[in-house]
């Protein structure tokens, strides 16, 4: 399972009215793709349909859809999100990365 914080919840119901998507219908799809300084990425985006492949969470109000291949380095994910000094974004906080990057955009097990 992917949780979803209250911070991050807030940010993606804005951000998905804004790209023309309904949080209460519609998918953030995350998954895992080659690259970045530590190995593996994450991506995030913003969709309206799902695929057989796909598994399909709900957490704090949040649908989330995730290629079964992904969720593999996603279990347990939480996505939460910071607007802090230090940066603003989504962070992944994932129990399975065994080192990540400075910007927390990559990981490797």
């Amino acid at each position: 399972m992917i949780k979803v914080s209250d911070t991050a919840k807030k940010k993606i119901i804005d951000l998905m009215k804004d790209d023309g998507f309904d949080a209460s219908v519609d998918y953030v799809r995350v998954g895992v793709k080659s690259g970045g300084c530590s190995g593996l990425s994450y991506d995030l985006k913003f969709d309206k349909t799902k695929s057989e492949d796909d598994k399909i969470f709900v957490d704090n109000d949040i649908t989330i859809a995730v290629e079964k291949k992904s969720f593999l380095y996603l279990a347990g994910t939480i996505l939460e999100f910071s607007g802090g000094i230090n940066g603003k974004g989504f962070i992944f906080n994932n129990p399975n990365a065994n080192r990540t990057c400075g910007c927390g955009e990559s990981f490797s097990l």
